[in-house]
């Protein structure tokens, strides 16, 4: 029951931050940063409370026990569908990484949002929570009811708080992700119905439909309506064009969740569903998948060059960085998953981190455009320091946990398919061309002096020093989170071994 526990809290304070705007306008602020901590707190009294040594369990998916925490409910019993959640050392990284930065999109926003404060928070909440339920949910009509009610509040927070053009960036949002989620919807009924065939019990548990023979039209059409739904949120080129729209138009708040856990959701997709239930036909599609990554590595680079707005050049530069998740996932070695989840991680600290600065700067320049600043350096010497090392953690700078998770998906990618390893490489060299000029162009040069810019306060330093020490933790020291990934991707590796790595990986 712990894990309804942990999404009703950040539920409920939805609904709390919401009304407690009635009693005082500043007063949700408060109400959604308290929830989000005792949601925090709570899930690590949680995990601090399990037998000593549990986190080292070898996954087996067929038996809930093996599992950190596991829930089922019968829900729906006509259809098959219950309450059925599990967390383990995956999803515990993720959920974690979701509520630390949820604390930082709250941050973030604590003095941008001028109107229906309480409406805001509520959303943010709700994002969360809808975030949360999608990391743990293990019936996949459950995860598609999650995956949807994260999209929500999602649209709501572009299309109300968002800038000049929201409404059409909030529309162009929902539309990829709507139609990209009904593609997987078609395909888990498909697949529930093939495993009531070969099981002789309808069910929608993840558990009941791993192993199922799926081959032929029918195969392929359920395979890609998983992967389409996950690449379109990842997003992988060419499903990518969402993006660098909702994020220019979304609050800082609204980038920090979509680059931050929104983008993992589809990685998390990809690694937990789609090559799971489909072993045979993933490891024939893998080498169209990982040329897809290799081309998204070096599109979204070459495109952020190309930006003027701070905004959409952080936003092409996620789409090539997510490119080296999807080469991960598919190279399917030990190496390369451990990469894809590096990346995972440290891509959305990192960006988030970019997202807020870009946020700060629009608060006080109003305005995006990099032509038009220069010099910010000498006015404020703080955010120059910021700026200059999340950019520098961007673009894979050794000791920091994005150089950690890149070099972890070539070295394993460069054992499947030594070409496409050369290729993305090129992605290294064009993110540090326009992570520099980036620097170069808003913090660098003259200053104008008749501009006048506060410097980042300590709300927004405690921040950005808090995502600092965690960028270098994981570059200093990554093996605790490949420790807690590790029994994951063993039990990942029992499920496909026979096909998946005999396929890509050679000895």
């Amino acid at each position: 029951m712990s894990m309804l526990v942990l999404i009703g809290l950040l539920l409920v304070g939805g609904v709390m931050a919401w009304l407690a705007e009635r009693i005082a306008v500043n007063l949700s602020r408060w109400v959604s940063l308290a929830t989000v901590t005792v949601s925090l707190l709570y899930l690590l009294g949680i995990i601090s409370g399990l037998p000593e040594g549990s986190l080292q369990l070898t996954p087996d998916p067929g038996d809930g026990s093996s599992w950190l925490l596991y829930l089922h409910i019968d829900w729906i019993e006509r259809f098959g569908i219950a309450l059925e959640m599990a967390m383990d050392g995956l999803s515990l990284l993720l959920v974690v990484l979701t509520l630390l930065l949820g604390l930082v999109a709250i941050a973030s926003s604590w003095s941008e949002i001028e109107f229906k404060q309480g409406l805001f928070q509520a959303n943010l909440l709700w994002t969360l929570a809808g975030v949360c339920g999608v990391f743990l949910a293990m019936d996949l009509f459950l995860f598609f009811l999650f995956w949807e009610v994260m999209l929500i509040p999602m649209y709501l927070l572009i299309a109300i708080w968002g800038h000049e053009k929201r409404e059409y960036a909030a529309m162009k949002f929902f539309i990829f992700t709507q139609v990209s989620g009904l593609l997987m919807l078609l395909a888990i009924v498909m697949l529930a119905w093939h495993g009531q065939k070969v099981n002789g019990h309808l069910s929608f548990s993840y558990f009941d439909l791993l192993g199922l023979p799926l081959q032929g039209r029918s195969g392929w059409i359920m395979m890609l309506g998983f992967f389409i739904a996950f690449t379109v949120k990842l997003p992988s080129f060419p499903f990518h064009t969402w993006l660098p729209d909702a994020h220019t138009q979304a609050p800082t708040a609204g980038s920090v969740l979509l680059a931050g856990i929104l983008l993992k959701t589809g990685a998390y997709g990809l690694l937990r569903f789609c090559i799971p239930l489909f072993p045979d036909l993933s490891a024939q599609f893998a080498p169209v998948a990982m040329g897809l990554g290799a081309a998204g590595v070096i599109y979204g680079a070459v495109l952020a060059f190309a930006q003027t707005d701070f905004k959409r050049l952080v936003a092409y530069s996620s789409v090539s960085h997510m490119g080296f998740v999807l080469l991960g996932l598919y190279a399917w070695n030990n190496l390369a998953l451990q990469g894809a989840i590096m990346q995972m991680v440290a891509h959305g600290v990192s960006t988030a981190a970019l997202f807020m600065m870009a946020g700060a700067l629009q608060q006080r320049l109003h305005t995006r455009d990099m032509r038009r600043m220069g010099g910010l350096w000498h006015q404020a010497p703080r955010m120059g320091a910021c700026a200059m090392f999340f950019a520098v953690a961007s673009l894979g700078l050794p000791g920091l946990g994005n150089f950690v998770a890149e070099f972890l998906v070539l070295a394993g990618l460069f054992a499947v398919q030594p070409w496409l390893t050369a290729i993305a490489a090129l992605g290294l060299i064009t993110a540090a061309v326009y992570s520099l000029w980036m620097i170069q162009q808003t913090f660098q040069g003259k200053p104008d002096e008749q501009r006048s810019m506060s410097d980042f306060g300590s709300r927004e330093m405690f921040a950005m020093t808090a995502m600092m020490i965690a960028l270098v933790a994981l570059g200093v020291y990554p093996q605790p989170v490949l420790d807690l990934a590790q029994p994951v991707l063993d039990g990942l590796h029992g499920l496909v071994q026979d096909s998946m790595l005999v396929a890509q990986v050679r000895p």
